[in-house]
C-alpha cells in the first residue's frame, strides 16, 4: 500500500544530537599516545589533514627512547616529522615546539619489539639461577663466585630497561588524573621490585626477581602484539595518504615533460599521467582516453572510463591509455584530503558506547586497587606478611585489564570507518553511525537519488500502414527522432540521442535544422550516415533504418506540434499517450513528411540500484519513504514500481524538513537521503542525514554521512555496517567486562582453599591475552560482507 501525502502541516523540531568533541580513538587504545597526551585537534579549514596516528617527541621521552632511535625510525620510513612551530617545546606533551617530531604506532611497535627481545635474553639468567625454578625442574645451577647476584643484577637491568617506561607512563596517568592500565602495571612491578630488592639486601624473605622479569617480558610482548593490531586497524589514513605519488610529470608550454614533486603543482598546471601511474591531484582530462581505478576513493569496483572533459581524482590509478590532465585542485583542496578529514572527524567523535566503555575502564582501575588492598589485608591476617601476600597483590594488579575495555570500542571505530571509506561511505559523526543500526525509516528524495535526475526513453511505439514505409519499427522511430534532434541541447533531445546510441543505431545527417518554439524541432534528412561499428547485427539494422530517407522532413514534438499541424494522432497513439500520462511520463511524437510514424515516452528514469536498495532495506525491517515535489500521479507511479511504503508528494523544498518531523512525531527513527544542497534542512532535521551523490564535493556540512557515489544501495550498506560494528563492540565489551569479573576473584585467591592459585606471571599472560583477544575480534569485522 502506497500512502500518498501532499503537505500536512507539522511543527519543526530539532532532533540532531550535538557532536561531541572527543579524542581520537587512537589516543584511547594506544597507551603510549594516551598517557603521553598525544592528542590531536580537528584540522581547521585549510589545514593539512594528519594521518591520525601521530604522537610527539614526549612519547619517546616517556618511553625512555633516545632521540637517535627515533631518527633511525624516520630513516626507515616509519615516522614522519612535522614542525608545529608554535608549540612551547617544554616536553610536557602538550606543546610541540622544536621537538615536535611525530611518531606513529609503527614506532611504538618497534620500541616494544626491541625491548622485548633484549629483556627476554636478560631474563634467562634470572630464571636459570632462581631457586624456585631450580626446585620445580629439579636441577642445580652452575655456581661461580658472585653467582648469587645474577638474579638481583639482571633483575635490576630488566626493570630499568623494560620496566621503567611503564613506570613513566604510569606516572603520567597519575599526573593527568587518568588512571588506567599503565598505572596498574606500574604498581605491580614496583611492588615486586621493591619487595625483591629489600629481600635480597636484607636477607629476610625470598626475592621475587624471577617473577618480576617474567612480568616485564610478558608485558612487553603483549604491548608489541597490541601495537601491531593497533597499527593495522588504524592504517586506513596511511593507506589513503600513500595513494598520492611523490612526483608528477608536468607538461611545459612547449610540450616537454619534467618530473617535479607533487607538492609544487599548482592549479592550472598540465600533467601527463601514464598507464599504471596514480593521478597526482584532482583535475580535468584535456587529452587522451583511459580507464581509471577509483576503488580506494569512491568504492567503485570497476574501472571508470575517462575522456576529455571528465574529472579525475588525485590518488586514483590510470589503467590503460595516457592522459593529460589540467590540475584543478591541490593540497588540502583535493578530494583525497577531504576524505581524510572526514575519516579523522569520524574517528575523533565519540559514540555513546565508547563513553560507557571509558567510564567502565576508569571504574575498573579503582576496583582493582580496592581488591588489591582487601587482598593484602585478608592474606596478611590469614598467613602473615610475606611472599604469598606480595604474590596475591601483584597478581590482582596485573590481571585487571581496563585497557581491554578501553580498546573494545575504538578499535572497532577505526576499522569500520576505514571500511566505510573504502566503500565510498564517509562518516562525519560517530553517533550517527552508531544510530544507523536503529533506523526504522529511510526517506529518499526522488529526483537524482532514486531516479537518474535526467530524462530517459522508457517506451517507443511505431504506427503501421503509414506511407512510404508500411512496416516501421521502434528503431526507425528512434533513428528519425535522433536525427532531427541532432543539433538540439534540450534534455529530451539528449535522451533520444542516448537511446539511439544504446540501441546501436546509425543516425543520418540532417540539414535545415529548425527549433519550433513551444512545439518541437524540424530537420531534413540529407542521406544515409556511415554505419557505426556496432557488430554485424547492428550494421544490418542501421542499413535498414537509413534506407530511402534522403530528402524527408522529420519533425519531433509534443501535443502542441500536432495541434499546430492539425494532425490527429489516431486512437492507438492517444491510448499510448494516456497510459504514459498515468505513469507520469511525457510523450513526443515523430513525424515524417507531416505524417505521424510513432511516439516516444520519456521520464525521469529509475536507477537500477534503487530496486536493490529498497529490497535490501525492507529485508532489514526498514520502511522506505519517498519525498518529491512531483505531482501525485508521478509519485505514485515511481513508488508502485519500487515498492515504496510511504510517499510525500507535491512538497516544496522549504517544507521537506516538516515531513521528517512528521515521521519523527509518529515515533520513527528517520534517515534522510538527499543531495546535501537542496535537502540541507531535511538532512539536518533527520536523526541521520545522508548526502548522496556528492562526488568530489565531500564537504557537505548538513550531513552526518556522505556517500561519494550516487548509489542508493550504499544506504543499506551503511545500515548493515552499523549493525555489524555495534555487534562487535558489544562482543568486545562483554568479553572485557566478563574477563575482569572472573579474573579478579581468582587473582585474589578465593579458590586457594581448593588449591587454585594464579601466579603473577599467569596473571600477566591472561591480562595480555584479554587485550589481544579484543584486538583480534575487532579485526574480524574486516571480513564482514556488505554486499546486498
Amino acid at each position: 500500500m502506497v500512502d500518498v501525502d501532499s503537505a500536512p502541516d507539522a511543527s519543526p523540531r530539532s532532533t540532531r544530537t550535538d557532536r561531541d568533541e572527543g579524542r581520537s580513538p587512537t589516543d584511547a587504545y594506544c597507551s603510549c599516545c594516551r598517557v603521553c597526551r598525544c592528542y590531536r585537534e580537528v584540522p581547521e579549514s585549510g589545514a593539512a589533514p594528519s594521518t591520525g596516528l601521530e604522537g610527539t617527541a614526549e612519547a619517546d621521552r616517556q618511553l625512555g627512547e633516545p632521540d637517535e632511535d627515533r631518527d633511525h625510525g624516520r630513516e626507515r620510513g616509519e615516522g614522519a616529522e612535522h614542525d608545529h612551530g608554535d608549540g612551547d617545546g617544554d616536553g610536557d606533551g602538550d606543546g610541540d615546539g622544536d621537538d615536535g617530531a611525530h611518531v606513529d604506532h609503527s614506532d611504538h611497535e618497534e620500541l616494544f619489539k626491541r625491548r622485548f627481545f633484549v629483556c627476554f635474553v636478560l631474563a634467562l639468567p634470572v630464571l636459570y639461577y632462581s631457586p624456585m625454578i631450580q626446585e620445580w625442574f629439579g636441577y642445580a645451577a652452575l655456581e661461580f663466585s658472585g653467582s648469587e647476584f645474577v638474579g638481583p643484577v639482571f633483575g635490576v637491568i630488566v626493570f630499568a630497561y623494560g620496566g621503567v617506561p611503564f613506570l613513566r607512563m604510569g606516572a603520567v596517568e597519575a599526573r593527568n588524573r587518568e588512571p588506567g592500565m599503565m598505572l596498574l602495571i606500574s604498581l605491580a612491578i614496583a611492588v615486586a621490585f621493591v619487595y625483591s630488592l629489600a629481600a635480597a639486601l636484607s636477607g629476610i624473605g625470598e626475592p621475587f626477581f624471577w617473577e618480576l622479569v617474567t612480568l616485564i617480558v610478558i608485558f612487553l610482548l603483549g604491548h608489541w602484539i597490541e601495537m601491531r593490531s593497533v597499527r593495522r586497524a588504524s592504517g586506513a589514513l596511511d593507506e589513503l595518504a600513500e595513494l598520492l605519488p611523490d612526483t608528477a610529470e608536468r607538461v611545459s608550454e612547449g610540450g616537454e615533460t619534467e618530473e617535479v614533486p607533487v607538492d609544487v603543482l599548482e592549479e592550472g598546471d598540465l600533467v601527463l599521467v601514464r598507464p599504471g601511474a596514480n593521478v597526482p591531484a584532482d583535475g580535468v582530462v584535456e587529452t587522451g582516453e583511459s580507464k581509471v581505478n577509483e576503488a580506494m576513493v569512491t568504492g567503485e569496483s570497476k574501472p571508470v572510463g575517462k575522456e576529455p572533459g571528465d574529472e579525475v581524482i588525485g590518488g586514483t590509478t590510470n589503467r590503460e591509455g595516457s592522459l593529460r590532465v589540467r590540475i584543478s585542485a591541490t593540497g588540502d583542496e583535493t578530494t583525497l584530503s577531504g576524505i581524510m578529514r572526514l575519516v579523522e572527524e569520524a574517528q575523533e567523535s565519540r559514540s555513546r558506547t565508547q563513553v560507557l566503555a571509558d567510564r567502565a575502564a576508569g571504574w575498573l582501575f579503582y576496583a582493582a586497587v580496592g581488591v588489591a588492598a582487601v587482598t593484602a589485608v585478608a592474606w596478611t591476617v590469614a598467613v602473615g606478611f610475606g611472599l604469598p601476600v606480595v604474590e596475591r597483590v601483584v597478581t590482582v594488579l596485573v590481571i585487571a585489564c581496563p585497557h581491554a575495555l578501553g580498546l573494545a570500542v575504538p578499535l572497532v571505530v577505526a576499522i569500520n570507518t576505514s571500511m566505510a571509506a573504502r566503500n565510498g561511505i564517509l562518516v562525519r559523526d560517530r553517533i550517527a553511525m552508531e544510530r544507523a543500526r536503529e533506523l526504522d525509516t529511510v526517506v529518499f528524495d526522488k529526483t537524482g537519488t532514486l531516479t537518474e535526475g535526467e530524462q530517459g526513453v522508457v517506451d517507443v511505439t511505431a504506427l503501421e500502414d503509414r506511407d512510404p514505409d508500411p512496416d516501421p519499427d521502434p528503431d526507425d522511430v528512434v533513428t528519425l527522432a535522433a536525427a532531427a534532434e541532432g543539433d538540439s541541447e534540450h534534455v529530451i533531445a539528449q535522451a533520444i540521442r542516448e537511446e539511439a546510441r544504446d540501441r546501436g543505431l546509425s543516425v543520418p545527417d540532417v540539414r535545415g535544422f529548425e527549433a519550433l518554439e513551444g512545439r518541437g524541432v524540424r530537420a531534413t534528412i540529407e542521406g544515409e550516415a556511415p554505419p557505426a561499428v556496432v557488430g554485424d547485427a547492428g550494421r544490418d539494422r542501421a542499413a535498414a533504418n537509413t534506407t530511402d530517407r534522403d530528402g524527408h522532413t522529420v519533425s519531433v514534438g509534443g501535443p502542441n506540434l500536432l495541434r499546430h499541424l492539425e494532425i490527429d494522432p489516431g486512437d492507438a497513439l492517444e491510448r499510448f499517450a494516456d497510459d504514459a500520462g498515468e505513469r507520469g511520463e511525457g510523450v513526443v511524437y515523430v513525424l515524417r513528411d507531416e505524417q505521424v510514424v510513432g511516439a516516444i515516452a520519456l521520464a525521469d528514469v529509475i536507477r537500477d540500484a534503487s530496486y536493490e536498495a529498497v529490497d535490501a532495506l525492507h529485508g532489514m525491517g526498514v520502511e522506505v519513504a519517498m519525498l518529491t515535489g512531483d505531482d501525485r500521479d508521478v509519485a505514485r507511479s515511481v513508488a508502485d514500481d519500487l515498492g515504496i511504503d510511504t510517499v510525500f508528494a507535491e512538497v516544496l523544498p522549504e517544507d521537506k524538513d516538516e515531513k521528517i518531523v512528521e515521521l519523527q512525531d509518529r515515533g520513527h527513527l528517520v534517515a534522510m537521503v538527499g543531495d546535501g544542497v537542496n535537502d540541507a534542512p531535511a538532512l539536518t532535521r533527520a536523526d541521520v542525514g545522508i548526502a548522496i551523490g556528492s562526488g568530489t564535493d565531500v564537504a557537505v556540512e548538513s550531513a552526518d554521512v556522505v556517500l561519494v557515489e550516487n548509489d542508493p544501495r550504499d544506504v543499506a550498506r551503511l545500515v548493515r555496517l552499523s549493525a555489524k560494528s555495534y555487534r562487535k563492540m558489544q562482543e568486545n565489551i562483554a568479553w572485557a567486562a566478563g574477563y575482569n569479573v572472573f579474573a579478579l576473584p581468582l587473582a585474589a585467591g578465593v579458590l586457594a582453599p581448593i588449591g587454585v592459585l594464579l601466579s603473577p606471571a599467569v596473571g600477566a599472560v591472561l591480562m595480555s591475552a584479554s587485550t589481544v583477544i579484543v584486538a583480534i575480534n575487532a579485526q574480524l569485522l574486516r571480513r564482514a560482507d556488505l554486499s546486498l
